[in-house]
């Protein structure tokens, strides 16, 4: 086994540095809100379970007439796949993307026999695989070498995460990211953001970047205010901390990334980070998408099951490989916990600062950002943020859904079942029951209870 461990997978840094102009790239221009409404979706990890669930979620979405709301996508893990394609494509990649991604098989270039003492040698040093399996079969079937620069290009927000492992942080794929780095976002593909989402311990091993010192890198005020400042989210000083680290290279010259999963399974960090950037009440909206909001709704894909472990039978266990699979599973889970929740507070805070600002507005001001006074109520602005899940969903499809392994390859009657049990579970939704009853004759699914939408208390105007 000592002999075998030299034979652990080793990649090579992905980003390339900056050659002129601004560190990071040019920036992703987002008009959030279409009409009066917005939709953000969140698509957690869980392999091409995660994939599948997230797929169904945006099928309902479809049904209902809803995907010209959605403007902003993030993904972790699994989840990172469905959020990319979507991200690249719009609606118009909805109707192949079982065929092209979701029925074939994503672990074909890969080495995962469990029982292969090669394997489990790469992995216990490091992991088996590297960067080339799964970002290969990626461009191959979905991405075609596409790189942030096409995503920029969408109109649809899209955050990709990873885990940086030695800073305990998220690490997310964006433009301050790889300022930082001295490197250039847009030229990075996307299948290597999507594969370092997805590199789950173990089985990948750490996606590398450089961090490149020949730049004219400054740190944005925005940043730097954010890191000092005591009330900031715990993520967003954390992530400051961060960026931080990758400009000292007597303490990181190069990032290691794992799953996303590992350390935000939701991909909320981006959310503080936005709301940071902008500097404002209302980012990241602009003024002009603030006043004309309406409706808001986030909706979270989380595709986890319920794990047994046979080792919870028996005195002795775990050990080597299922201690290790077990610590990361682990740790996934206690990110998943306590994600929502933190999304549910940040957005909470994000409309009652809305909600203040606008009814801060006179009544001129009003009528400049929004161009007429017709229909103007400061107040009028509801959010709706729903966890689709396998709660709700009758016994026995739940028993089935808890024994879709997390793989890359999966039969297509479980991807199938993946896909209805999540439309099932949006159609169940409490939260988006809400959201189509608050549009303006869109009918709620029937036998749905009944919810009050979050609203801020009066504010005068």
């Amino acid at each position: 086994m000592v002999t075998l461990a030299g034979c652990a997978a080793v990649n090579e840094p992905i980003n390339a540095t900056s050659r002129g102009g601004i560190p990071g790239g040019a920036e992703s221009q987002t008009t959030y809100v279409v009409d009066d409404v917005f939709i953000g979706l969140a698509f957690s990890g869980g392999g091409t379970r995660a994939s599948s669930f997230s797929y169904g979620m945006l099928q309902e979405l479809q049904a209902n007439g809803l995907l010209k709301y959605v403007r902003l996508v993030s993904g972790v893990s699994g989840g990172s796949v469905t959020a990319a394609y979507y991200g690249l494509t719009g609606p118009r990649g909805m109707k192949g993307y079982r065929e092209r991604y979701l029925i074939k098989d994503a672990e074909t270039y890969m080495a995962n026999n469990p029982v292969n003492p090669v394997t489990i040698a790469k992995g216990l040093s490091g992991g088996a695989n590297d960067r080339s399996t799964f970002a290969r079969f990626l461009d191959e079937t979905l991405f075609h070498n596409a790189t942030f620069k096409d995503l920029h290009k969408s109109g649809v927000e899209t955050w990709i995460n990873a885990s940086d492992v030695a800073n305990n942080t998220p690490f997310l794929f964006s433009t301050e990211t790889f300022a930082a780095l001295c490197s250039d976002l847009t030229k990075l593909p996307v299948s290597e953001a999507v594969a370092a989402s997805a590199a789950f311990p173990l089985v990948f091993a750490p996606i590398v970047l450089e961090s490149h010192q020949d730049c004219n890198y400054r740190e944005p005020d925005w940043l730097t205010a954010a890191r000092n400042n005591p009330e900031a989210t715990s993520a967003l000083r954390a992530y400051g901390k961060a960026l931080e680290s990758y400009r000292d290279p007597d303490k990181v010259r190069y990032v290691k990334l794992l799953d996303g999963a590992v350390t935000d399974n939701f991909g909320t960090t981006g959310l503080s980070v936005a709301r940071a950037k902008s500097q404002n009440e209302v980012g990241p909206l602009t003024p002009k998408q603030a006043v004309r909001m309406r409706r808001m709704m986030f909706l979270v894909a989380n595709a986890g099951v319920q794990q047994d472990y046979k080792w919870t039978q028996e005195i002795k266990g775990p050990g080597g490989v299922e201690l290790a699979m077990s610590i990361a599973n682990s740790s996934m889970g206690a990110a998943t916990r306590v994600g929502f929740d933190v999304m549910r507070l940040s957005l909470d805070r994000w409309h009652n600062d809305l909600v203040e600002w606008r009814c801060s507005l006179s009544l001129p001001e009003v009528k400049d950002l929004r161009g007429s006074l017709d229909g103007w109520d400061c107040q009028d602005v509801k959010l709706f943020v729903g966890e689709v899940n396998f709660d709700p969903l009758p016994k026995e499809m739940r028993d089935r859904l808890d024994e879709i392994p997390t793989r890359l390859k999966l039969p297509e009657e479980q991807v199938d079942l993946a896909i209805a049990a999540a439309r099932q579970s949006t159609r169940l939704n409490a939260e988006f029951n809400g959201f189509l009853r608050s549009l303006k004759g869109a009918e709620p699914v029937e036998g749905a209870r009944r919810i009050t939408p979050k609203k801020s208390a009066p504010v005068s105007n």
